[in-house]
């Protein structure tokens, strides 16, 4: 028997996409299209414009107590919110830093299930961080989402409901600066945003919807992350979302980044880059590139070139770059992690070498480390 008999196709290596058959969340206005939402007041026995009132209440003025949609018959209000608004989110705990710029929400979900969001509040743009998942099943050893492996997948409203959240907590002043909102909606929470094509797409656009159906963030603020599942990736492209895509790239070479991003065993390293590509050409939007730098692991000189040489593409402008951004992260350590942060010395040198290539390459703020703001840290805490 050759050896082309005996190796093993690495698009049947076994990995978690699907979630574990848990008790689904309750149906949310949210999770409804503008004529589901119809559909429902008049299922109800309301005419259709309570639907346009409601929406407005919830997406416009961010108003979850029901006592206080005053333009809706006092004896309705209650059974509305019941039927169309069940809770979906309980916060377990808040903890805040930078001054309280930095906010990161644990949260209970209907069972049990635990997530986390963070609101991240700069001089000119307020961020929202989000979940997709409970828990991961992409399994990369250096995230502490994905020692916990994955639980279930959130439905639309529950990735919304975070937004609100924060927009809510932003426009009443809670946040240190005044009253603001949200600017930018980040899928880089726990878990695999495009493991969960379907809720995640469907947030995405009642996120860009305008107001008084959707929330009316743009889609040029809206940033969704993925580990390489290039199908989604080419599924994404189609859809006529304008979004950001971040690839988590963390190694230019098959040889490592199979060993940190098991996914790599599917689709690797070329495959994940060229389809990064094809969005960033279909969609007009540059692609960012996420690396996080963990000491003598992947953020070797030699590396920083080799990252140069994956990404570079023909025609793409800017010295072949143009299409591209890497996003470099000093690495959130989990505790008792082989994994931990690169030096600053050599984080210096892996942007010096890009730059000298012609890439853009910053290095990502580091807020939050005193919070568990990495994604799972403050879950598996508490757990």
């Amino acid at each position: 028997m050759n050896s082309e008999e005996t190796a093993p196709d690495r698009r049947q290596l076994p990995l978690v996409f699907d979630a574990p058959k848990r008790g689904k969340p309750p149906k949310h206005w949210a999770d409804l299209s503008v004529d589901d939402r119809v559909q429902a007041v008049q299922t109800m026995g309301m005419p259709k414009f309570r639907a346009q009132q409601l929406s407005r209440h919830y997406f416009e003025h961010l108003n979850n107590d029901p006592q206080e949609w005053t333009d809706l018959p006092g004896a309705l209000r209650d059974e509305l919110a019941e039927q169309l608004f069940p809770r979906l989110l309980d916060p377990v705990r808040r903890l805040s830093t930078d001054k309280g710029m930095t906010q990161k929400t644990l949260w209970r979900l209907h069972d049990g299930a635990l997530v986390e969001s963070v609101l991240m509040r700069y001089p000119k743009r307020t961020t929202m961080c989000v979940s997709s998942q409970a828990g991961c099943g992409m399994a990369c050893p250096f995230c502490a989402t994905g020692k916990g492996g994955l639980q279930r997948n959130m439905s639309a409203a529950e990735i919304v409901e975070q937004v609100v959240d924060g927009a809510r907590a932003l426009r009443a002043g809670e946040i240190p600066g005044g009253a603001g909102r949200v600017n930018n909606i980040v899928f880089m929470g726990m878990g695999e945003p495009l493991a969960n094509y379907k809720a995640v797409v469907d947030a995405v656009r009642t996120i860009v919807t305008p107001e008084p159906n959707g929330l009316g963030i743009s889609a040029r603020g809206v940033t969704v992350s993925t580990v390489g599942l290039v199908p989604a990736i080419r599924k994404l492209t189609e859809e006529g979302l304008p979004v950001t895509l971040a690839l988590s790239l963390h190694a230019p070479d098959d040889e490592l980044r199979d060993t940190l991003v098991p996914v790599n065993n599917r689709w690797n390293v070329a495959e994940a880059v060229d389809a990064a590509y094809e969005y960033s050409q279909v969609t007009k939007r540059r692609v960012s590139i996420e690396y996080a730098l963990m000491r003598d692991i992947n953020d070797q000189a030699h590396r920083a070139d080799l990252l140069a040489d994956v990404l570079r593409r023909k025609g793409s402008g800017a010295r072949g770059y143009g299409w591209v951004h890497v996003n470099l992260i000093p690495l959130n350590e989990v505790p008792g992690s082989e994994f931990t942060r690169s030096r600053t010395e050599d984080m210096a040198e892996f942007v010096r070498r890009l730059e000298s290539r012609g890439l853009a390459a910053t290095m990502r703020d580091t807020r939050g480390d005193e919070i568990d703001a990495a994604c799972g840290q403050l879950a598996a805490t508490e757990s």
